[in-house]
């Protein structure tokens, strides 16, 4: 009995652990709820697929805006969760970083206006916080925090940190035409650090994306007179592959066929569209484009004037590519969440000979590439190529925790586009 009772309580003592070292993602949970995206509110399209990053000093707050495919509303609720740099729990009480009681309400929502597939458009104001750092914004039904919608993640800096990057040739000469070097510097002059090399880390990603972000661990130069951390790594530490420029389709129509669309049919309850068939490329010279770096804008060119949340149509679409079978081929951008979403996953139809994946999607514009799965994660490499001049966005987090402190801060933060062609 004593072994059954110690047993247990070990059982109980792991799940605890597990759940206290649970990584917080950035994920929709709710197979009826499309659409979802975080973003600086700025009254421009443009700043809809800005990454969700805001000064804890500024005054432009942060919107959630996401689409329920119902008749009826449902009673949403919205609480924030602080976040370490490993987006694990930090040691913050609510209400360390809020001032007012850790639940609020998605009241904010519009019926689709005439539009073939119902839905209600939801809009939450994410609450202006007290500390820096990174956050989750959890999303559940019934004040049941058991029944999450979804879980979204945003960034909350302070400038502490001097912060400078900058895109380099890389380091390594024989790949000099496929990857891009970001080098990182950080002064600290303003701040009272006694260990840089333990109080300091700093995370750089590519393109919004979580799943290929680094850590930068060696710094090159560490200078405790000068207050100055330098990251100009020689062995790729600081280099991502450049990839290519994305592919993308346009559903701003349904009454005729946008750029690399196939085919659309128009029926009295749904909508229907096909892509053009996609083929590899890794071997075809590079060309400059427009694009979204991945992300994806929700427009409609079928009622100019409207507000596109809530009159734009949602299009059950098929998007094709064309390779040998065996393959398992991904489509990646923010559409499948980078990939992580079932849609992401690629089928293969022996009928046509292609991967073939289905999406219901509003109109707009959509950025997307293809990906094989590798003991690394999704590669893109084989399938797009890799050139040092495409156009990529880049962004640098430089967390500090201070001694004795229970959480660690965002006490920087730096965005590189050198050449940025939006719209």
């Amino acid at each position: 009995m004593k072994k059954l009772i110690l047993g247990i309580g070990i059982w109980f003592l792991a799940c605890s652990i597990s759940a206290q070292a649970q990584v917080l993602e950035d994920r929709v949970f709710a197979d009826h709820v499309f659409s979802a995206r975080v973003f600086p509110e700025d009254g421009q399209i443009s700043s809809t697929i800005d990454a969700p990053v805001v000064s804890l000093q500024d005054s432009k707050r942060l919107v959630l805006l996401f689409d329920d495919l119902a008749y009826d509303p449902e009673l949403y609720t919205a609480k924030l969760i602080h976040c370490n740099a490993d987006w694990q729990k930090s040691g913050l009480r609510d209400n360390d970083f809020l001032g007012t009681f850790n639940q609020f309400n998605v009241e904010d929502y519009n019926y689709s206006v005439n539009t073939r597939v119902p839905y209600i458009h939801y809009r939450f104001v994410v609450p202006q916080v007290t500390k820096s750092g990174n956050y989750i914004l959890k999303v559940y039904k019934n004040r049941d925090e058991s029944q999450v919608l979804m879980t979204k993640r945003f960034m909350v800096y302070e400038s502490l940190l001097n912060v400078g990057a900058g895109l380099v040739p890389p380091t390594q000469s024989e790949e000099r035409s496929t990857l891009q070097q970001l080098n990182v510097a950080v002064n600290y002059s303003q701040t009272e650090v006694i260990d840089p090399s333990t109080q300091i880390q700093v995370v750089i990603r590519q393109n919004q994306r979580w799943d290929t972000a680094k850590r930068l661990v060696k710094p090159t130069f560490l200078n405790q007179n000068s207050k100055l951390i330098r990251y100009e790594s020689f062995d790729g530490e600081n280099t991502f592959r450049a990839g290519n420029e994305f592919r993308f389709i346009d559903l701003r129509f349904i009454r005729a066929t946008g750029v690399n669309i196939a085919s659309i049919k128009v029926e009295e309850a749904a909508i229907y569209a096909e892509s053009n068939i996609s083929t590899p490329r890794p071997t075809e010279p590079y060309s400059q484009y427009l694009d979204l770096n991945g992300q994806y804008v929700i427009l409609t060119n079928d009622r100019p004037g409207g507000n596109p949340e809530v009159e734009s149509e949602y299009i059950l679409t098929n998007i094709y590519y064309r390779d040998s079978p065996g393959k398992d081929i991904y489509l990646v951008g923010a559409l499948t969440s980078w990939g992580s979403s079932p849609e992401g996953k690629m089928k293969w139809d022996a009928r046509k000979n292609v991967y073939f994946t289905e999406l219901l999607l509003k109109q707009g514009w959509y950025d997307f590439q293809f990906a094989e799965k590798s003991q690394n994660g999704l590669d893109s490499y084989a399938i797009e190529g890799s050139h040092f001049q495409t156009e990529n966005e880049y962004e640098v987090f430089v967390y500090f925790r201070n001694l004795g402190s229970r959480y660690d801060q965002l006490a920087g933060y730096a965005y590189v586009q050198p050449n940025r062609r939006r719209f």
